[in-house]
This record gives C-alpha cells, structure tokens and sequence, in this order.
C-alpha cells in the first residue's frame, strides 16, 4: 500500500446516496482516517459530531473549515439535515475555499449518478428525499421543493453543473459517476494512493438496484 501523504485532505462534495459510504469504506481500506457524515464514538478521542457542523464551527471560528477535524484526513459526506440542522458545505464556495487555503494539498472530489437514479434512490432511503429535503431550505432546492416530478433530478443536475463550474480547469477536483468501471483507477491516480478494495457499501434495500449510498 502506498503511503498516504501528510499534506492530503480528501473533501467529497457528493450529495447522499452518491456513493458515499462506498468511497469512504475504499479510502478506509487504503489506509486513510475517514469522517463520513457524523463522528461516532471510538472515530476520535476529542471530537463529536456532524462533520458539516464542525466544518462550519472551524470556518466561523477560526477561519479553517477542517480546525476541528485535525482527526481526520477524508470526509466523504459532509452535510447534515436532520435534528434542527440543515447544513451543505459542499455548496458552500467561501467554506471551499477557505479549506483550500489552509490546506493546499487538499482534493476535491465530486461522486455524482445518473440523476434520475439518483433521485430516485434519495426518495427510497428513510425520510430523505420524501421529508426531510421537501420540508428544508437547502441551497438550490427551497423549502417547498423537492417532491414534485422531476425536481430532486433538476437539484442534482444543477449541484454537479456548481462543481464543475467553480473548480474548472483545476488540478485539485475530480468529478467521477459512481458507475464508470474506472472509477476506482480514477481515484487511486487522482489520490496518489492505492485503493485495495473497491464495491457497494451501505446498499439501499429498498432500491430495486441494490443502489449503493
């Protein structure tokens, strides 16, 4: 296994149920210290939390995103709408770049899906995309919006066109769909690093798919 450089953050910008889990199961697997979604207790002897939450306190506080996750080097799913907050650092362009200038050698990386598939599996998985993003303001998507036809899809799409947009031509972002057979090659070349495992983690049984998450 290659050794993971001192300088490396990983920030995966994806939105839930984009492969999340799996990316964080094969950076784990690589020998990366991964915080996906919330910090439960064992991950870290100091902090707790939603990763989201914690980026916010270290950008308002100190002005580094990643100030109180000096535990971690990789965070594949970092909002949170759920127990009062609602919070999407990945649409965030001031907290992006704030983790960019503290942290130079820090990657970007967008898993993004087929938005119909995508959709539909948010749709599929507890209360996400029936409740809790419907009833929420998140950015790109108002409160109001996101049980109708074709709205959560219309979300997605305009998240994945943001990414792309504002990381253009950049060397530290890489935008990958979960279902390309390359993915794995992609990310282990982008990384520097070898990925050892690679699969479906956190599959959603009540996708007619096994859709991962």
């Amino acid at each position: 296994m290659s050794a993971i450089p001192e300088s490396l953050q990983v920030i995966n910008l994806g939105f839930p149920k984009s492969g999340t889990t799996t990316l964080g199961e094969a950076l784990k697997h690589a020998g990366m210290k991964v915080a996906d979604w919330k910090i439960r207790p064992g991950q870290s002897q100091t902090m707790r939390g939603f990763v989201g939450k914690l980026m916010y306190e270290g950008y308002y506080k100190t002005g580094d995103p990643l100030h109180f996750l000096h535990d971690f080097n990789a965070f594949t799913e970092i909002e949170v709408v759920r127990e009062g907050k609602n919070l999407w650092p990945q649409t965030d362009w001031a907290l992006l770049a704030a983790i960019r200038a503290h942290h130079p050698g820090a990657k970007f990386i967008l898993s993004y899906r087929d938005p119909v598939k995508h959709a539909d599996s948010m749709r599929r998985w507890s209360n996400l995309g029936r409740t809790r993003l419907p009833v929420n303001a998140i950015p790109g998507l108002p409160e109001g919006y996101g049980a109708g036809k074709g709205e959560l899809e219309r979300w997605i799409e305009g998240h994945v066109a943001f990414c792309r947009q504002v990381f253009r031509g950049s060397k530290d972002f890489l935008d990958y769909d979960v279902a390309a057979p390359d993915a794995k090659d992609r990310i282990a070349e982008f990384l520097g690093i070898e990925l050892p495992w690679w699969g479906k983690a956190n599959a959603n049984q009540n996708h007619p798919e096994g859709a991962i998450a």
